[in-house]
């Protein structure tokens, strides 16, 4: 069952984006925000949805300050943007500060769904009109200063009790799964959830532990009972 934010300050959009996402995904739950306010609100109660669908301009989300906004205080939520300009530099801008896809207001109920269905399964959705009259390249992606930082390990107590209480429960039960093996794809099985959920949660665990991969992350375990530390 899948978990939605919706932001957006339009409710007739609200409205029919929620019919939509019912009648595709019928067990899903779909919260509604007018505002950036509201939205923090909901995620003060729930910070583990699925993914947030967060439009570009509304109150309290001047352009893709929003967004900046919310990486800053939930920076490992999966968000998607909505808007009606999908140009090449706003799209790219909203990927370097963390979107994992962008959608454009203006696309038919199909190409909504197919980019919906897209993001859940884990991947990262660009409107391919706004790259049609050139391509890009890496270059154009600039990582923004308020970008999770990066922790490096360097020591055997990454995996230490202190550490592992920065975890939320669902973050443990997500470790537990990776330190016996298992893919994305698994683990959202076993714990039915979406991988892109799946995805940033092991994204906040690499980093709240100050590992890089999930090599180092199990050579950490090997000198540790990890997962009989796991309360889950």
């Amino acid at each position: 069952m899948y978990q939605f934010y919706l932001a957006d300050d339009h409710p007739l959009y609200r409205d029919a984006l929620q019919l939509l996402l019912q009648q595709h995904w019928p067990t899903g739950q779909l919260q509604q925000a007018a505002n950036l306010d509201e939205l923090f609100q909901l995620l003060a109660v729930d910070a583990e949805p699925d993914l947030i669908l967060l439009d570009v301009n509304m109150p309290g989300s001047d352009g893709l300050s929003g967004l900046t906004q919310l990486k800053q205080r939930f920076p490992y939520v999966p968000v998607a943007m909505l808007s009606a300009a999908d140009d090449k530099h706003t799209v790219l801008q909203a990927m370097a500060l963390g979107a994992i896809g962008f959608i454009s207001k203006s696309a038919d109920k199909q190409h909504l769904l197919n980019a919906l269905t897209h993001i859940l399964a884990g991947h990262i959705y660009l409107p391919a009109q706004s790259f049609q009259a050139q391509g890009f390249q890496a270059k154009d992606f600039h990582t923004p200063e308020t970008s999770p930082p990066q922790r490096s390990s360097t020591t055997a107590t990454v995996l230490s009790v202190d550490n592992l209480v920065q975890l939320t429960r669902q973050q443990r039960r997500v470790l537990a799964k990776l330190l016996e093996g298992a893919s994305n794809k698994q683990i959202a099985e076993t714990l039915f959830i979406a991988p892109t959920t799946v995805k940033a949660h092991v994204t906040a665990i690499f980093n709240k532990l100050g590992v890089q991969s999930r090599t180092q992350l199990l050579a950490q375990a090997a000198q540790t009972d990890t997962l009989k530390r796991l309360s889950l």
